[in-house]
C-alpha cells in the first residue's frame, strides 16, 4: 500500500530526534527539574519532541488506511499488518524498558493496537477520542492518587513488573500512558486523513497550532500571576509528570505548529540535499530511539566520566552545554548514518525487523 512521501512530515521527525537527543541525555546526565540558565532552555524540549512523534506515528498510520478506504479486503489486510507492528513494539519496547525505564515503545504498542479498530471510522470521531481520552484521564485522577507506583526520587516506578502496577503504569501514569497520551495519536489519524497535498492545509494546521498555543499560553501567565491558589498553579504548570489538560493543549499546538512550519519548508526546498539528508534521518526513528539510548548514552557517559545507572536522576548534573553539545554532534552523527544507509537500503535495521514481523 504505497503513499506519496511528504518530505515535510520526516524533517518533523528529524526534528523530534533532536529533540529526544536532548532531553534524554539531560535526563540521566544533566537536570530535568531545573528552569535556570541553559538547564531551563534543555528543557524546553520536555513532552515536545514525544508528543510530536505519536502524532506523527498517528498521521503514518492514517496515511497507510487511504489506499484501503474502499477495499474491504485491504482494510482487513491492514488492521492485520497494524496489529502485528503493535505487538512488535510492545514486546520490543518491553524488553528494552529493562535496559532505559522510561521507554515509550511499549505505549506506542499500546496506542496501535487500539488505533487499528479505529482505521476506517469517520473523521470526526477520531477528534471524539482524542477528547475522551484526556477526559478519562482526569477521571482516573480522582479516582487513583497520581504518585502511586513512583520513586520520584529516582524516576523509577517502583511496581512496573507487578499486574496492578503494569496496568496502572500503561494505563495511567507511567511515563505516556495511554489515557491521556493516545489523544496523540488519535489527533495524529485526524491529520493524516486531511488534503496534504493542497498548501492551504499546512498554513491552515500552522495557523490553529499558533493560536491555541497563544491562547494556553496566556491562561497559563494569567493563573500564574493573578491567583494564590497553589493548586491551580500547578495544574496549568505542570510539565510532562502529570499530563493535564494545559500540557496537552501545549504540546498538542506545538506539535501542529513544527508539522505545518516543517510541510511548507518541505514544499520549497524539496531539492536541497540538505533536506534530503533530514528526511532519511526522520524515517529511521526507531532506530535512532534504540541507538542514542544505548551507544549515545554510553559514549556520554565515558566522556563525563560518570557511570551510566538505570536510575534517572542520581548524581550531579553536568554541563548543560555539554549536553547540548553532545546531542548535537550525536545527531550529526546519527545524519550522516541515516544517509549512507538510505543509499544502501529502504528501511532502517530495527524498521526492517518490524516489517518482517508483521508480514
Amino acid at each position: 500500500m504505497k503513499t506519496h512521501r511528504i518530505p515535510g512530515f520526516d524533517l518533523a521527525r528529524a526534528y523530534a530526534i533532536f529533540g529526544m537527543f536532548v532531553v534524554n541525555f539531560n535526563t540521566v546526565f544533566g537536570s530535568v527539574t531545573s528552569t535556570e540558565g541553559w538547564f531551563g532552555v534543555l528543557n524546553l524540549f520536555n513532552g515536545n519532541s514525544s508528543s510530536l512523534f505519536v502524532i506523527l506515528a498517528g498521521m503514518g498510520v492514517s496515511l497507510m488506511s487511504r489506499s484501503a478506504s474502499q477495499n474491504p479486503l485491504q482494510q482487513k489486510q491492514l488492521k492485520a499488518t497494524v496489529l502485528k507492528r503493535s505487538w512488535f513494539l510492545f514486546i520490543f519496547g518491553l524488553l528494552f524498558f529493562l535496559w532505559w525505564p522510561a521507554d515509550i515503545l511499549h505505549f506506542y504498542g499500546g496506542y496501535m493496537h487500539i488505533a487499528a479498530f479505529l482505521l476506517f471510522v469517520p473523521r470526526a470521531l477520531l477528534l471524539l477520542s482524542a477528547i475522551i481520552a484526556v477526559i478519562v484521564f482526569h477521571i482516573l485522577l480522582i479516582m487513583i492518587p497520581y504518585q502511586n507506583g513512583w520513586d520520584f526520587q529516582s524516576m523509577l516506578y517502583t511496581d512496573f513488573w507487578t499486574i496492578q502496577g503494569f496496568l496502572r503504569n500503561t494505563i495511567y501514569n507511567g511515563w505516556n500512558p495511554i489515557f491521556p497520551w493516545i489523544a496523540f495519536f488519535f489527533l495524529g489519524m485526524y491529520l493524516g486523513r486531511i488534503n496534504w497535498q493542497s498548501p492551504k492545509t499546512s498554513r491552515l494546521v500552522l495557523a490553529i497550532g499558533s493560536s491555541v498555543y497563544v491562547l494556553n499560553l496566556l491562561a497559563q501567565t494569567i493563573v500564574k500571576e493573578y491567583t494564590n491558589d497553589a493548586d491551580l498553579i500547578f495544574y496549568f504548570s505542570a510539565d510532562y509528570l502529570p499530563p493535564f489538560l494545559p500540557f496537552m493543549l501545549g504540546a498538542a499546538s506545538f506539535a501542529m505548529i513544527l508539522i505545518g512550519i516543517c510541510v511548507i519548508i518541505g514544499e520549497k526546498m524539496q531539492s536541497k540535499s540538505w533536506l534530503q539528508i533530514l528526511t532519511n534521518t526522520g524515517q529511521l526513528t526507531l532506530t535512532h530511539y534504540v541507538s542514542h539510548l544505548t551507544i549515545g548514552l554510553l559514549i556520554l557517559s565515558w566522556i563525563i566520566g560518570k557511570t551510566l545507572s538505570l536510575d534517572l536522576i542520581h548524581q550531579a548534573p553536568s554541563n548543560p552545554l555539554l549536553i547540548l553539545g553532545f546531542s548535537a554532534f550525536f545527531f550529526l552523527i546519527t545524519c550522516f548514518f541515516s544517509y549512507w544507509w538510505k543509499r544502501k537500503f529502504k528501511q532502517g535495521p530495527i524498521e526492517q525487523c518490524m516489517r518482517w514481523f508483521s508480514k
